[in-house]
């Protein structure tokens, strides 16, 4: 069952805004997995100003959640109760200036690798083997090939939730593995990275032998999203997986790939539930196998229907 909406309750006590704001929006167009249900509001904001006064002027009890572009999350088929913000267009800017570049938080991670490779700047080429945008990247410390996120930031803005708009640098955000140590409701806006002048033939070699690397061993052609778990320390995820019997597991229409067991995928007709329960299934096996807990890398959103929350009580 999929969250009702009422097309008008949460839109009138809203903040006017410059951007667009839609009601019963379907969130499964919006993320790589494809499933999902509605957001109660969708907000796509025009640019940062209009983030900031959204945020300052609306209610404290109505709910805001922030989406990039998908790749790395779960929404449930219970839909988003509240506001989900979606940035768009007006995110997805690249400047260059020196050895320095400067994005927009909807800009896709290989988009940003192109536009350094046409200006020289390389340094900055494992951000294509992230799938995503520079919004989630910021937000998870992403990385890819023994480089994090946070080794070629320069500074970061970000709206808090009160709407007042701060440029942080990597030590004010905490970041650690796969973590940004900011409080939950903060949406990264816009990024500076530093990067070293570099032939444009050179950083181009170096993106195909990612893009290679990624097509041989991930299944970059299905509907996924992305590393399913936090390597423990010490550990590989996937070596885990594989260990506790788990590749190629099914549950309805999600499975574990056969490619890469560290990642789930969408055959075509998988629910929201067949995911996040193929997902706790494959670290309840893991956990018997070898003891080891593992932690949930993509973020799951939203609301469990009525009827698989009945399903979960009664199990």
């Amino acid at each position: 069952m999929e969250l009702a909406v009422s097309e008008h309750s949460l839109i009138s006590r809203l903040p006017s805004v410059r951007g667009k704001l839609r009601p019963g929006a379907d969130l499964a167009k919006s993320n790589w997995f494809q499933v999902g249900g509605l957001a109660e509001v969708l907000f796509k904001p025009e640019n940062t100003q209009d983030i900031a006064q959204f945020l300052k002027h609306k209610s404290s009890d109505i709910a805001v959640t922030v989406l990039g572009v998908g790749s790395n999350i779960l929404i449930r088929d219970g839909g988003i109760s509240g506001v989900v913000i979606k940035l768009g267009r007006g995110f997805t800017d690249c400047h260059a200036e020196g050895d320095r570049v400067t994005v927009g938080a909807a800009c896709l991670n290989s988009n940003v690798v192109e536009f350094a490779k046409n200006h020289g700047i390389g340094g900055l080429e494992f951000l294509s083997g992230i799938p995503g945008g520079i919004g989630g990247a910021l937000a998870m410390n992403a990385g890819a090939y023994g480089f994090e996120t946070k080794d070629i930031l320069v500074e970061a803005e970000v709206v808090d939730p009160h709407g007042t708009i701060h440029v942080m640098t990597p030590d004010k955000l905490n970041y650690s593995y796969r973590k940004c140590g900011l409080p939950y409701g903060w949406v990264f806006t816009r990024a500076t990275f530093q990067g070293h002048a570099e032939k444009s033939d050179i950083i181009a070699s170096n993106a195909a032998k990612i893009a290679e690397q990624r097509q041989n061993t991930q299944p970059v052609r299905s509907r996924t999203g992305g590393s399913t778990f936090k390597n423990p320390e010490g550990f590989k995820a996937w070596k885990l997986i594989e260990a506790a019997g788990c590749r190629g597991m099914k549950i309805g229409g999600a499975q574990i790939s056969e490619m890469h067991c560290n990642f789930m995928i969408n055959n075509g007709n998988a629910t929201a539930y067949d995911i996040e329960t193929l997902g706790e299934k494959v670290r309840e096996q893991v956990l018997h196998h070898s003891g080891i807990l593992l932690e949930w890398e993509i973020k799951i959103l939203g609301n469990l229907p009525e009827a698989q929350s009945q399903e979960i009580i009664a199990a």
